[in-house]
């Protein structure tokens, strides 16, 4: 009965995960197209009121706007971006749950040498984090033990760490979700980027193969296409790049602890026990 409410649940979670997910792809491609049309596009940003002018001088938003139609993708990996670089920090500060993870750890251990099981439960039940609920799923399975005289001593420990083994499973999945969209924006960035460059100076290239005078505005309309996507491109590699190295250290140091406080925890069960 547990076991498939906990499956059906997980499915219901993943199922609006996903559309979470795509959600938040549609939304920032609509953004971003409009920010592109209608305010880098925006005529007042133009000589003579006309986008498929000459920008005014200094006007970046125009300057945006000459980039070109990758111009709203990149804009579109840049907001999903930020939106999942947000997700991805309210996560984490959960995860945390309320107070200092090592001095939670330590009243813990002070707890299981003084043998107060429930009390140590209760202090999980308010620190309300990964590390508590996986220290909550041991700490019950260590009292059941306890008072199970049909193990000996040694499947008594099997069973601890088979418990804090999948409790452990359970939690680290939302720790590292969506960590994959921050390094997969972390190469595509570059990509766009690229793509938009190539495609400027294809423009620019044409502009100088015309017979008789270049046209002036359509090679500068080409290298401004090359440069902007390739700014675009590369500033959004960068800060995925950033955060997915700094959340992913984050994780890491997390799951150390759990590892940790779980070692401690199946040591110190193999200490008392018989």
């Amino acid at each position: 009965m547990s076991k498939k409410s906990n499956k059906s649940g997980q499915t219901l979670g993943d199922a609006l995960r996903s559309t979470f997910t795509v959600g938040v792809m549609i939304i920032a491609l609509i953004v971003s197209w409009v920010i592109y049309k209608y305010v880098a596009g925006n005529p007042i940003n133009f000589e003579g009121m006309n986008p498929e002018g000459t920008p005014l001088p200094g006007n970046y938003l125009a300057m945006v706007y000459k980039g070109g139609f990758i111009v709203p993708i990149l804009i579109t990996v840049l907001l999903v971006l930020i939106v999942f670089s947000i997700e991805r920090a309210i996560t984490l500060a959960r995860a945390r749950g309320r107070g200092r993870i090592n001095v939670f750890v330590k009243n813990l251990q002070n707890f299981l040498d003084d043998d107060k099981i429930e009390d140590a439960i209760v202090a999980c039940d308010k620190q309300r984090g990964s590390l508590a609920n996986v220290m909550k799923a041991g700490l019950m399975r260590y009292r059941a033990l306890q008072n199970d005289p049909t193990l000996v001593k040694d499947q008594k420990i099997l069973a601890l760490q088979k418990e804090f083994e999948e409790a452990t499973a359970l939690e680290l999945p939302m720790l590292s979700r969506n960590l994959v969209i921050l390094s997969t924006i972390a190469s595509i960035s570059v990509l766009f980027g690229l793509l938009g460059t190539v495609l400027g100076m294809i423009r620019a290239f044409a502009a100088l193969a015309q017979a008789g005078a270049p046209d002036a505005l359509a090679l500068a309309t080409g290298i401004s296409e090359a440069l902007i996507n390739t700014a675009f491109g590369i500033g959004g590699s960068l800060l995925a790049i950033i955060l997915y190295n700094f959340y992913s250290t984050q994780i890491d140091g997390f799951t150390y602890k759990i590892d940790e406080a779980g070692f401690s925890l199946v040591q110190s069960f193999a200490a008392s026990t018989k």
